[in-house]
């Protein structure tokens, strides 16, 4: 199946970059992603090699990056759900972490970290919820108190993506506690450093291959230079930076979708069933019909929202909108696509059953359902 609509909003030099991400892929990717699943992990290597072919830090400028735009990090994060390659934790490393370092950090500090970054040397990684703070980031708990010329933090984290594997974390916490949002910040804390430690890799539904973990923060004293931008300022940016994380789910579950469609569409016309292809059943060709015409409006929202944030114009409700959208349609035409491959959708040689139990966390994580309803209701 070709793309649902001709899209536009790729140029010339991000279809060129599709093309070297997904050979990367296929070579370095795709044959290994089912050992990964076993073992709850990607390998570091993968990352330094995703560094050396400039698939990293796609959107930050050189040094710091390879130079492109969000268009470029949108083709490896559609590449990503193409694939299945649910594992790769390449997204909140290069679209969300890298970001904030880009924006809020000095130059010493960008310096010191994003190289690196983009050479998958370093691993980056988001500290923001915790036990009892999911999606209400004024209620963390953890604290950075200031001490001469460190800060000293103390909290714990979970359900953080990239945890395990993580050498550089951007820790949400409270430099003044008694201001509840207005006394958030961001600070930047290296692996090794004394009293920083990792959990447990948490056990999860989907995402088999992608790292998730606690991460503890027992009197970890890091320099007043580890902090992003303004003390106290860290709400406000995490409310700017958002619009693109949820850009970004959005990004990727459109894909899925797609990619699901043509691999149902397939299997539906070569699977038998009392004596005919399953394809020919006019209960399939119609629910296959409504799946491809939900896809292409969520295509067209989608594809103007990247627009958009190419020039810097997608509102936090428009990418509040957008997620919405993208992952109700795709947790419930997955579970469609999985009940036309039978039982067969049940086992895990079909792709379509892991899709399907990754997918549901895309309701979940940067920022839930609910969260992206009561934003929205904020314009009515």
């Amino acid at each position: 199946m070709q793309d649902l609509i001709q899209r536009t909003v790729f140029r010339e030099d991000h279809e060129q970059f599709r093309d070297a991400v997904h050979h990367f892929f296929e070579k370095e990717i795709v044959p290994f992603h089912a050992q990964w699943e076993r073992d709850g992990i990607v390998p570091k290597e993968v990352w330094r090699k995703a560094g050396r072919e400039g698939l990293l830090n796609t959107m930050l400028p050189e040094p710091y990056g390879s130079g492109g735009d969000f268009g470029h990090a949108a083709v490896l994060i559609e590449e990503i759900a193409r694939t299945g390659a649910s594992g790769l934790g390449f997204p909140l490393h290069s679209d969300i972490v890298a970001p904030y370092i880009n924006a809020y950090g000095s130059k010493a500090q960008k310096d010191r970290w994003l190289p690196k970054m983009a050479a998958g040397e370093l691993i980056g990684a988001i500290a923001m919820t915790e036990p009892g703070a999911g999606s209400d980031l004024k209620s963390v708990r953890t604290t950075a108190k200031r001490e001469g010329d460190d800060y000293v933090i103390n909290g714990a984290k979970t359900f953080i993506t990239n945890g395990i594997n993580s050498e550089i974390v951007i820790v949400v916490c409270k430099t003044a506690p008694e201001l509840g949002a207005k006394g958030v910040s961001l600070i930047v804390v290296e692996e090794g450093t004394p009293g920083f430690s990792k959990g447990r890799k948490l056990e999860k539904i989907g995402l088999m291959a992608q790292d998730t973990s606690e991460l503890f923060f027992d009197n970890v004293r890091v320099p007043v230079d580890h902090l992003l931008g303004e003390e106290n300022q860290g709400f406000k940016y995490l409310m700017h930076e958002l619009a693109q994380e949820r850009l970004v789910v959005a990004v990727r579950a459109a894909m899925s979708i797609e990619a699901f469609l043509q691999k149902t569409i397939d299997y539906t016309r070569e699977r038998k069933a009392f004596g005919q292809a399953v394809f020919e059943f006019q209960n399939t060709r119609f629910k296959l019909a409504e799946a491809k015409a939900q896809a292409t409006m969520l295509r067209v929202f989608v594809d103007d929202c990247i627009a958009l944030h190419l020039e810097r114009k997608l509102t936090p409700e428009r990418a509040a909108m957008v997620k919405l959208n993208a992952t109700a349609l795709q947790n419930r035409l997955l579970d469609e696509f999985l009940q036309l491959h039978g039982g067969y959708g049940y086992m895990t040689e079909y792709q379509v059953g892991r899709a399907w139990a990754d997918a549901r966390i895309g309701r979940i994580y940067g920022g839930s359902d609910e969260i992206m309803k009561e934003i929205i209701a904020r314009t009515l």
